[in-house]
């Protein structure tokens, strides 16, 4: 039985993040607030700012944090990272499991006495639905995640406090997928009324009930007297509201929001340290984030390689990596792992791959040579992204590097729904979208990489069977070198195919008010949202 992963995956996770031991307390140390032995305090509203709105409302469908920012603290999971631990796993509503000693059944025991906030109990049928609709989605449901759960046979809830996961292949990162905060679990009887019911309603068991979308100005939350925690949430409720741009930096510096929990650049850290910095706290971390561009592998002339190829090799990342990170946060240079974790290419193999050339001037001779043998020599196209940072600055980037190769770019900036529209229509010619996950590990970062009918993060549209593969493969080796080569090569073959494009990784800095208590920062701004231990000091 266990209720928490052991220190040594712990650290190891870590490690991956970029953050040893004595950084970590050190990190630890500078993260506590004044007063550290205070006693937490009820009462009192959270006003934080969120920079977009969320397309839809339902967890299993998503994957920006515009939903995950106020949409969390409504849901429970069956597990969670801890808040304080990250990225350590504990029960949410289990209360505790057991692993089969061949890792293909885990038996979960949940609370009891845990109710939903229209005062139904929730029990284990409740959590069986949920992973179902996550793993086989009903006709019209969108499940992006559901290629994390190919390795499952099963779900058994042979009492309403027990749940029972057997596995048809074992898969060493399953406790750790299913600590994902995307996995909320929703009403067994909700979603047989209606699949799509969490699309446009919120109900959970969270700490928050759900009071009020009022669209283009703010979400609320109020405090759930029913949760199965005792003596929590401590605020009485929180307040989203949605700002962005440099309203969110005034709003920050103003006092008029408490917090912005995704991430700002480092000219805006500056201004709020040399002008709220009595007021604010200002944290750092490495983020398990980047941007991507997509060549959609539907529509010609993308299918063709040689024109993927050339859109990459015109660009410059090492220059640009140094000029972008003066005036947002986008810094890193690395494939689809984060800088300098375990698995990620080191630079010496990155440079010889598609992209990466540390020589400009004969990347962008080769990429008109490929447009012009590819019939498009004067290549005309669209680009779509965000009309948010990091997104615009970098689109300036982009354009700016194709021109150099003689293509001519127009810019197309949309809001976080209407792009999520374009990407599953797979209606656009190039996206520049960001990537992000909860925790740093392969199996999640890499899922949206596999052929779009495995994966629907997959917005390049592409199916190639050998990445499937090697995904597979990797996900099943302990052997540690082994993995590594399974991975480096999947790595590999998404560039030099260039389906999709690690662009440059993200830096987190987060600012919040000196009396918030109880959040703590972690590589991930998809974890600890759901506001359960979070608490206003006077």
């Amino acid at each position: 039985m266990t209720q928490s992963l052991p220190a040594s995956p712990r650290r190891a996770l870590f490690a991956r993040a970029g953050l040893g031991l004595g950084a970590l307390a050190l990190l630890a140390l500078a993260h506590l607030p004044a007063g550290a032995q205070e006693q937490p305090r009820r009462g009192g509203t959270l006003v934080y700012g969120v920079a977009a709105e969320p397309p839809n409302y339902d967890c299993h469908a998503n994957s920006t944090y515009a939903v995950m920012h106020v949409v969390s603290p409504h849901y429970s999971r069956l597990l969670r990272f801890k808040s304080d631990r990250y990225p350590e796993i504990e029960g949410d509503l289990a209360e505790s499991w057991q692993v089969a000693p061949d890792g293909m059944t885990y038996t979960f025991r949940i609370r009891e006495g845990v109710r939903f906030h229209d005062g139904t109990a929730l029990s284990s049928a409740d959590i069986k639905a949920s992973f179902e609709r996550i793993a086989n989605p009903p006709q019209g449901v969108v499940s992006v995640r559901k290629a994390d759960f190919e390795d499952l046979g099963a779900i058994e809830a042979p009492d309403a406090r027990t749940v029972v996961f057997r596995l048809k292949a074992a898969n060493a990162s399953f406790l750790t997928l299913l600590a994902s905060p995307w996995h909320c679990i929703y009403s067994a009887a909700r979603l047989a009324a209606d699949p799509a019911f969490p699309v446009r309603n919120v109900m959970g068991s969270g700490p928050f009930r759900f009071v009020e979308h009022q669209r283009g100005n703010h979400w609320i939350g109020a405090r759930f007297d029913n949760y199965h925690e005792a003596g929590r949430p401590y605020l009485d409720g929180f307040r989203a509201v949605f700002v962005s741009g440099p309203a969110m930096i005034n709003a920050l510096q103003a006092g008029q929001i408490m917090a912005e929990f995704r991430g700002m650049s480092p000219a805006e850290r500056d201004r709020l340290r040399a002008s709220a910095s009595d007021r604010l706290v200002i944290n750092e971390s490495p983020w398990i984030c980047k941007l991507d561009l997509y060549q959609n592998a539907r529509k010609a002339p993308f299918d063709d390689a040689r024109v993927r190829r050339a859109l990459v090799l015109a660009l410059d990342r090492w220059r640009g990596a140094e000029f972008l990170a003066r005036q947002t946060y986008v810094r890193g240079v690395s494939d689809f792992l984060r800088p300098g974790s375990e698995f990620a290419l080191p630079e010496s193999e990155l440079e010889k791959l598609p992209g990466y050339g540390r020589d400009i001037a004969a990347a962008r001779a080769e990429a008109r040579r490929l447009l012009a043998e590819a019939g498009h020599p004067n290549l005309r196209f669209r680009l779509q992204t965000r009309n948010t940072p990091p997104y615009v600055p970098m689109a300036v980037w982009l354009i700016d590097q194709w021109r150099q190769i003689g293509v001519t770019v127009e810019n197309n900036t949309l809001d976080v729904g209407q792009l999520r529209q374009a990407i599953t229509a797979a209606q656009f010619d190039v996206i520049l979208e960001g990537a992000c996950v909860d925790v740093d590990e392969p199996n999640a970062m890499l899922l949206r990489y596999l052929s779009a009918d495995k994966s629907p993060l997959n917005y390049a549209h592409y199916v190639d069977r050998t990445l499937d593969d090697l995904f597979d493969r990797q996900k099943r080796v302990t052997d540690v070198a082994q993995r590594r080569a399974l991975i480096n090569d999947f790595n590999r073959r998404v560039l030099s195919e260039a389906y999709a494009q690690p662009v440059l990784w993200w830096h987190r800095i987060v600012a919040h008010s000196n009396k918030l208590r109880g959040w703590h920062m972690t590589p991930s701004h998809f974890v600890n949202q759901d506001f359960a231990n979070v608490w206003l000091a006077e």
